[in-house]
């Protein structure tokens, strides 16, 4: 893995991480696509810290307020602590489902899924009308949300928009929506590094250079910081129809390639 590849793979995570379309996903397939094999594992778990960082940025002034603050927050903390757990105790429940997953044999299935949840999204936003917001939820909104970023433990399944999807299901404000949803993907990040951790270590480093590894980590930090940004516009202000029609067709393309095209090496 040459620093180029480590540039376009961390931008891929930082972009696609925060955008409704799959950071794991879109990896796999660029990883497919470059032929990457050796250090893989170890290369995604440092990108995760690279798009962690972007996020802790933008938001860096709600957690502050969140950590100074923990009674005043409470039902931030406890809504996030009760999806997070839900969302584990699914990655430990499904792990042989979710490693058989990342073989990319379902990947072009996740993405039709992602499409739909979008577009889901889409027509829940246009009948019925949000008003809730996170202190006003109930445990039963955290454990739908954090049930939906599980299901995004699938590659090619958007963590972003599975989660924003059961927000809006939830009928939290698109504000709302948009920041515990990027506040629920601090603890997510940081888990699925710490899951992918011992993969890492079985797998080794080999391929991967450090100078790739501080150019993947570097390109995913800054990338990952103004997707976050464009994202926040994106789900308070406009329609996410134009990305559920973007993973509709990358779905279709993987589906074709696998089982008639035989382009990529699956």
């Amino acid at each position: 893995m040459n620093a180029l590849i480590a540039a376009i793979l961390g931008l891929i995570q930082g972009l696609c991480e925060f955008l409704p379309v799959s950071s794991s996903g879109h990896l796999l397939l660029a990883e497919k696509l470059f032929g990457i094999e050796d250090g893989g594992y170890f290369f995604t778990v440092l990108l995760h810290l690279g798009t962690l960082a972007a996020v802790l940025l933008v938001y860096r002034k709600r957690i502050i307020e969140m950590i100074l603050h923990p009674v005043k927050q409470f039902k931030y903390w406890l809504w996030m602590i009760v999806a997070t757990v839900v969302t584990v105790a699914m990655a430990l429940a499904f792990d042989d489902v979710i490693d058989e997953a990342g073989s990319g044999k379902v990947l072009g299935f996740c993405f039709l899924l992602t499409a739909l949840l979008l577009l889901l999204t889409d027509i829940m936003r246009r009948r019925t009308r949000a008003g809730m917001t996170v202190p006003t939820m109930k445990w039963y909104h955290a454990v739908l949300i954090g049930f939906m970023q599980g299901v995004a433990i699938l590659p090619g399944v958007s963590r972003s928009g599975a989660t924003i999807t059961g927000a809006t299901a939830c009928r939290l404000t698109r504000e709302d929506s948009a920041e515990f949803s990027f506040l629920l993907s601090i603890p997510a990040i940081l888990g699925g590094a710490v899951l992918e951790i011992p993969k890492a270590i079985a797998e080794g480093t080999a391929n991967v250079p450090a100078v790739s590894c501080v150019v993947g980590i570097v390109v995913a930090a800054v990338s990952g910081y103004f997707a976050v940004r464009f994202m926040i516009h994106l789900i308070t202000k406009r329609s996410l129809i134009g990305f559920s029609i973007y993973t509709a067709a990358l779905g279709v393309f993987v589906l074709l390639d696998q089982f008639v095209l035989h382009l990529i090496n699956w």
